[in-house]
């Protein structure tokens, strides 16, 4: 359904340093990175789509979050869940959800939610029972 994912960013270095990780923690392979363009993209497994694309706004303005708008990625596990969001907030990201069960959404949806250092909104789910 999706052939892509992207989200605006105002640094590139410091977006890069905070997803790069973020994403590793998830298993997310980098599939490439141009700081003269500059742009990032990250595959789906086992790929080569969905994208999760980061880059500074192709018309030059500066980026700006949408109300209602957010990026979920998937995690294997709870505790990828909590690494993800412990290590985000450790570079920098602003909490929105502490990790935990959100039985309004399923039984088992674990979730915690984040916004990078631009404000993007991001969650990180797992759907199973550990």
């Amino acid at each position: 359904m999706l052939s892509h994912v992207f989200v605006g960013i105002s640094d590139f270095a410091r977006a890069l340093a905070f997803y790069r990780p973020v994403l590793a923690t998830l298993g997310a392979q980098e599939r490439f990175c141009d700081a003269a363009r500059p742009w990032a993209g990250w595959e789906s497994t086992p790929g080569p789509r969905p994208l999760f694309v980061i880059a500074r706004p192709f018309n030059g303005e500066v980026p700006s979050p949408g109300n209602g708008q957010m990026v979920a990625f998937m995690a294997a596990t709870r505790g990828e869940v909590d690494a993800a969001h412990a290590l985000a907030l450790a570079l920098g990201g602003q909490c929105e959800g502490r990790p935990g069960l959100r039985p309004e959404y399923h039984a088992n949806y674990y979730g915690a939610y984040f916004r990078d250092p631009d404000g993007n909104k991001l969650c990180v789910a797992s759907h199973g029972v550990a």
